[in-house]
C-alpha cells in the first residue's frame, strides 16, 4: 500500500481510518477503483492503536465479514473470547433473562474482541492493496460536491477530487454537518466508566447486564479470569468512580456484583465515555455518504454499534460493485439512495427501540420498575420473542427479505475480481459488462 500521495483524481476518498473507514476501503480493494484514505492521526497510531478500554461483541455476521475481508486472521487468537451465555438482571432481584449457547447449534453467541485490535487488523488487511492509498496526519478542512465530482480540502490547502466522498469520522462527524446532513441525537446524561478487571471466580464465558437502580454494571467475559467492566452512572457521578483508589474501586465493583466473580482487581486504567446516540436523518448527499458511527452511533447496551457499521459499509460496497458491473456511475444518486434505503431499513427501528429500552431501564419510577420486571419475564417466556432477540444479537440467521442476505457468499475464500460473480450470486452475471469490454 502506498502512503505518499499528491493531489490528483480518485474514484473514492474516505475520510477517517477507524474500523468503518478501513473496512470499507478493504471492501472496495478488489474492485477496479482508486481509493484514498485520509486520517488525521499518525501512522504509528494506525500501526499500533492505543488500548481504549472498549471491547466489541461481534456477531456471527460481523465475524463472517471480517473473515471475508481478510481482517479476522490478523486478530491475536488469545484476545478473541467466545460469549457462551448472557444474563440480564433488574434491580435487586435474582431473576434473570437468560440466553444460552447450548440451547442453539452455535459454537458461541458472539465473540468479544478489543476495539483497538479490530482497527489494527483492518489496517493490516489493507496494507497489501496497491489500489488503496493512505495519508496520515491529514486533517480535512471541508468537502464540497459538484454534479460530476467531490472536492476534499485539507487544512494545508491541498485539494483532492473523487467521484465519491465518504465520511467515516465518528458519530460527531464534522463532515456530515458541513455537507448539510442533519442528525437526531440523544444525550442520555449518562457516562460509562470502562476498564478491565481480573477476578477469582470464573465468568463461565457469560456476559452479565445488571440494571441496578441508579446505575448499570455490565460484565463482558474476556479470556481467562478477566472481564471488561462497564459501569454506567449519571454523568455528575462519573468522576467519583475515576478518582477512587484501585482498592476502593475493586471493593465497589465486588459489592455491586454481590461477590458473583469473587475478588476483583483493576487492570490498567479506567476510560470514560459520555453516552450520546446519533442517527443521521439522511445518509447521503450529492456524491457523498456517511458510514459507521457517522451514520449511526448506538447506545452500547445492545452491542450493535460496530456490527451495524460493518453491515452498512458492506451494503454500500455491494451497491458500488453492482454499479461497476452495470457500467454505471458509482457516485450517482441512484447508487447512494439504494444504500441509504437499505441501511435505514436496518438501523432506524433498532436505534429508536434501543433508546426506548435504555429509557425504561434507567427510569426509577414505580411504574418503570414494574414495567422492567414484566419486560424481562415476557422476553424470557414468550418463545418467538426470545428467539427474535437471540437472532438479533447473534445475526446468525437472516430473513430472506434482509438487504444484507447477499453477504453470505462473501465468506472465505476471500473475494477477488475473478470471484465477484460468486460474491454477488443473486445477480444475473454482474460482471458481464466488464467481460465484454475486456474482450474488445
Amino acid at each position: 500500500m502506498q502512503r505518499c500521495v499528491v493531489a490528483q483524481d480518485y474514484d473514492v476518498v474516505i475520510i477517517g481510518a477507524g474500523p468503518a473507514g478501513l473496512s470499507f476501503a478493504r471492501s472496495l480493494s478488489e474492485l477496479p477503483l482508486k481509493v484514498l484514505i485520509l486520517e488525521r492521526s499518525s501512522l504509528a497510531t494506525l500501526q499500533n492503536p492505543p488500548e481504549d478500554g472498549r471491547e466489541i461483541a461481534l456477531t456471527h455476521l460481523s465475524v463472517s465479514l471480517m473473515k471475508g475481508l481478510g481482517a479476522w486472521e490478523h486478530l491475536p487468537k488469545e484476545e478473541v473470547s467466545p460469549i457462551e451465555g448472557a444474563k440480564v438482571f433488574d434491580g435487586e432481584s435474582s431473576y434473570s433473562l437468560n440466553f444460552e449457547r447450548d440451547k442453539t447449534d452455535l459454537e458461541a453467541l458472539g465473540y468479544l474482541v478489543p476495539n483497538h485490535l479490530i482497527r489494527k487488523a483492518f489496517y493490516e488487511s489493507v496494507l497489501p492493496k496497491s489500489n488503496i492509498e493512505l495519508r496520515t496526519e491529514a486533517t480535512v478542512e471541508g468537502v464540497a460536491t459538484e454534479a460530476e465530482f467531490g472536492v476534499v480540502t485539507l487544512v494545508n490547502g491541498e485539494t483532492v477530487t473523487a467521484k465519491l466522498v465518504i465520511a467515516a469520522d465518528t458519530r460527531f462527524s464534522d463532515m456530515r454537518r458541513k455537507m448539510g446532513l442533519s442528525a437526531t441525537m440523544k444525550d442520555f446524561s449518562r457516562t460509562a466508566i470502562v476498564c478491565r478487571m481480573s477476578h477469582s471466580k470464573s465468568h463461565q464465558q457469560t456476559a452479565f447486564e445488571c440494571f441496578h437502580y441508579g446505575q448499570t454494571t455490565a460484565i463482558l467475559p474476556m479470556t481467562g479470569n478477566r472481564s471488561s467492566i462497564v459501569v454506567t452512572v449519571n454523568s455528575r457521578d462519573a468522576q467519583r468512580y475515576v478518582d477512587m483508589s484501585p482498592a476502593h474501586f475493586n471493593q465497589c465493583i465486588e459489592q455491586q456484583l454481590n461477590g458473583m466473580l469473587g475478588d476483583m482487581v483493576l487492570l490498567g486504567k479506567r476510560h470514560v465515555y459520555p453516552l450520546v446516540a446519533v442517527h443521521a436523518n439522511q445518509f447521503v448527499a450529492r456524491r457523498f455518504a456517511v458510514i459507521g458511527d457517522a451514520a449511526v452511533g448506538m447506545h452500547p447496551v445492545t452491542a450493535h454499534g460496530f456490527n451495524l457499521g460493518l453491515r452498512g459499509q458492506a451494503s454500500l460496497a455491494k451497491h458500488i460493485a453492482e454499479a461497476i458491473a452495470d457500467g454505471r456511475d458509482i457516485g450517482s444518486d441512484v447508487v447512494l439512495k439504494a444504500y441509504e434505503r437499505d441501511h435505514i431499513k436496518v438501523t432506524r427501528v433498532l436505534y429508536h427501540g434501543t433508546n426506548v429500552v435504555v429509557g425504561l431501564f434507567t427510569h426509577e419510577t414505580f411504574a418503570a420498575k414494574l414495567a422492567r420486571k414484566a419486560t424481562l419475564r415476557l422476553a424470557n417466556n414468550i418463545v418467538p420473542v426470545k428467539k427474535w432477540i437471540m437472532q438479533s444479537l447473534t445475526e446468525e440467521q437472516m430473513d430472506e427479505s434482509s438487504p444484507m442476505k447477499w453477504v453470505r457468499p462473501l465468506l472465505p475464500p476471500r473475494p477477488s475480481l475473478a470471484h465477484l460473480n460468486s460474491v454477488f450470486s443473486h445477480l444475473p452475471d454482474p460482471l458481464a459488462p466488464l467481460k465484454k469490454r475486456s474482450t474488445k
